[in-house]
């Protein structure tokens, strides 16, 4: 099985090509109570080289009207990347960076008019205790003031190793919140990995409202136990098959500002564009609070 880490490090090279996108607002039509449904792109990290352009329109298809870009889509020139991504009727208004890439993509990313810099998931080396994390944030900070000079935002995307204990009793991600400033670091939280490292969304919402810009949506088997390591994804199924009630989530997330929530169903035991569709379906027939 292929993980969102080991991806990472074999679409380096990929990466090295160049960022990613914005979309713009003409094509963000189709929220739903105030929120836009999208898809990151990772989802679909098996269909996408073949075929990028009729990827997207089958996003669009179903119903879909935001897409999160991946460095699968950074082989190409960012004209014509923008160009296929609008073409689908999408919008594009945030992307997903390797860590160490994104000084190097803030250029191409502003080309693209890009609103959200995300960086996915911390290298490896980072992980291993309080000065590990500390030096991923100095570096968080150091980035987020360029990408904020750059016009845009730099945000952090959180799995469930952040949340392991560390001998000092904190987790990486205490250690991550305390050293990076809250203006130049903000927050794309993932429900279904909160859970999953054993936090209670609602509350880290709450906590973090003043970070939280956008939120990740995938759903988690009834009774899945609690761990730490972000290439278990055995626990992941379609919204509305799991054990997490979406309503008051999304309702929470909507009533503090936050307007993407993204579909990044790492895994399917079904084929990825049937399952997309009953994560639409699902979104769409949901009543918000």
């Amino acid at each position: 099985m292929t993980t969102r880490r080991d991806f990472l490090r074999l679409s380096a090279a990929a990466a090295a090509a160049g960022c990613t996108l914005r979309a713009t607002s003409a094509f963000a039509a189709g929220a739903h109570d105030g929120i836009d449904y999208g898809v990151q792109l990772y989802m679909v990290r098996k269909e996408a080289p073949k075929d990028l352009a009729g990827v997207l329109k089958k996003i669009r298809a179903i119903g879909f009207t935001q897409v999160e870009l991946y460095p699968i889509a950074y082989t190409h020139q960012a004209a014509e990347l923008k160009a296929m991504v609008e073409d689908a009727g999408l919008g594009h208004d945030s992307a997903h960076f390797d860590f160490d890439s994104i000084p190097a993509r803030i250029g191409y990313a502003k080309e693209l008019g890009l609103k959200y810099m995300v960086c996915s998931i911390l290298p490896e080396k980072y992980w291993g205790g309080p000065g590990n994390f500390k030096a991923a944030a100095y570096n968080l900070n150091e980035w987020g003031k360029l990408v904020r000079n750059a016009g845009m935002k730099l945000v952090f995307h959180n799995h469930n190793y952040e949340f392991k204990r560390l001998p000092d009793g904190e987790t990486g991600f205490d250690v991550l919140m305390k050293n990076t400033d809250d203006d130049l670091v903000k927050l794309e939280f993932d429900l279904y990995w909160l859970i999953q490292a054993g936090q209670d969304p609602a509350m880290m919402m709450k906590k973090y409202r003043n970070r939280l810009v956008m939120i990740h949506l995938k759903d988690r088997v009834a009774d899945s136990p609690v761990n730490y390591r972000p290439q278990d994804e055995q626990h992941i199924t379609e919204l509305g098959k799991g054990s997490i009630d979406w309503a008051p989530l999304i309702s929470q997330a909507r009533a503090q500002g936050v307007k993407l929530a993204f579909v990044d169903q790492d895994e399917t035991k079904l084929p990825t564009f049937e399952a997309m569709k009953i994560d639409f379906d699902y979104l769409n027939g949901l009543k918000l609070r």
